[in-house]
């Protein structure tokens, strides 16, 4: 077997073999012999049709076929000769393949780049730091309140924050406006889910009293024949509730598994769960930062096939976010373009991270993968048994190790890293906005508004 090697662009390589048409025809010989033996031609007796019929008659195809298997298996020994690393599929095309020539085909395919490691003291991280004050934790357990408050009637005339039901109808010019009518209508006033007038009208009444108001629909309302007109509501009120915060007693304690300790327990429950969150957003940030830094101070050229594949993984990855099943982003047709630069970063970062960890000769250390269990299997009852399914499992056991390699690589690099202490409050650090550059000017309302948004997706969990 002759192989040449051929530079395209980038990482592009083309592999051309030849192999010696005597092997290549002893191949389809073999081939057509087997098959002589179980073809079925009429006015033949079985398994006596003579090889010259089955060549005329199978030839071809058998030709063909034995041609992609040798080519397959010939790529492969070709890139082990050659000490290539190949990083997509081969496109295989034939060149030639005729009787009494030798057999000759190309090999197009991407090859995994060479990364050569740039000094890590050029990676800059920001390491936040934060106490939980008192003043967090209770302004956590009044976030937990919140969410599991309840609606409860209330003897006294609606408020803004009140869920009430109501019966309306709406004219217009003395019409009735089938569009701005309702029966059992549940919402909660202030809350934008009615017109601003409207809620206006509403606050004041009680269960079962009724009130009639004037109400002007904004420019902008969906029913374009109600926008900026005034309609004249008759609203009758079915129910008014308010919302009720929980005691905080054993009930309310026990939606948390604390079962004896009082208050003293919860507070201690509450504020663990908040360290957890805590030291979980400051590994993730310095994570996060290391990585990126990775990426800013190396440059090589990246294989498109991966990328491709990376793209379709975002793709598929977004579906599932809005729980939409397996396929479904290739039939909305979702642009390429629109994850690229976020794969193409993925894709340099891991290449950057395996690297590392072949350089460095890293292993997954025994005791943090130990550790690492333990962390998963803490919130189960039997965390025992979590730990030996993990265990019986390769793929999960795989998952795990290289998440405590990747951790090794973070804190492999921060040895060398420039690092920044910024001591912050809890929310601060939570939301990310400890260590977030500096808003622009006018931006500042946008910022607080994530900042909150984050922090209550974090206490959430």
């Amino acid at each position: 077997m002759n192989v040449s090697i051929e530079t395209l662009t980038g990482l592009e390589r083309r592999l051309t073999i030849a192999i010696d048409s005597d092997a290549f025809e002893e191949q389809i010989t073999a081939r057509l012999q087997s098959a002589r033996g179980q073809v079925k031609i009429p006015g033949f007796r079985a398994g006596k049709v003579p090889m010259k019929e089955v060549r005329r008659r199978y030839g071809d195809a058998v030709r063909a076929e034995v041609a992609g298997e040798m080519m397959q298996s010939s790529f492969m020994t070709a890139v082990q000769q050659e000490d290539m690393n190949p990083a997509s599929s081969p496109k295989l095309d034939v060149v030639k393949m005729d009787p009494g020539i030798d057999f000759e085909f190309t090999a197009t395919f991407d090859v995994f780049p060479t990364v050569e490691l740039a000094n890590f003291d050029r990676v800059s991280v920001k390491r936040p730091s934060a106490e939980i004050e008192d003043a967090d934790l209770e302004s956590m357990i009044a976030r937990l309140r919140e969410q599991h408050a309840t609606q409860e009637p209330a003897v006294r005339p609606a408020q803004d924050g009140d869920q009430v039901t109501v019966d309306f109808t709406g004219e217009l010019d003395g019409e009735r406006v089938e569009e701005a009518c309702g029966e059992g209508m549940t919402f909660t006033i202030g809350q934008g889910q009615m017109i601003e007038d409207f809620d206006k009208g509403v606050v004041g009444l009680g269960a079962g009293e009724e009130s009639t108001f004037d109400a002007v629909f904004p420019n902008d309302y969906r029913a374009e024949e109600l926008q900026g007109k005034t309609v004249k509501f008759s609203v009758k009120v079915a129910e008014v509730k308010e919302r009720q915060l929980p005691e905080l007693n054993e009930e309310f304690f026990q939606k948390f598994g604390i079962e004896e300790g009082g208050e003293e327990a919860f507070h201690a429950e509450v504020r663990n769960n908040m360290q957890r969150e805590l030291d979980s957003a400051v590994k993730n940030q310095i994570k996060q930062q290391v990585m990126d830094g990775l990426a800013e101070i190396h440059e090589f050229p990246i294989p498109h096939d991966i990328v491709h594949r990376e793209i379709h993984v975002l793709k598929e990855q977004m579906m599932s976010q809005f729980q939409m099943p397996p396929g479904q982003a290739q039939s909305l047709d979702l642009p390429d373009a629109l994850f690229h630069d976020q794969a193409e970063k993925r894709v340099k970062v891991g290449l950057i991270v395996n690297e590392v960890i072949s350089s460095g000769e890293l292993v997954a250390d025994a005791t943090k993968v130990d550790a690492k269990l333990q962390e998963l299997a803490e919130p189960y009852g039997e965390p025992e048994q979590v730990i030996e399914w993990y265990r019986s499992n390769p793929e999960q056991m795989g998952n795990i190790e290289m998440a405590v390699l990747e951790d090794q690589v973070v804190d492999h690099i921060m040895a060398s890293a420039v690092i920044e202490e910024v001591v912050s409050n809890y929310a601060d650090v939570i939301s990310g906005a400890a260590i977030a550059p500096p808003a622009e000017e006018g931006d500042s309302a946008d910022a607080e508004a994530i900042a909150e948004t984050d922090s209550e997706s974090a206490e959430d969990k």
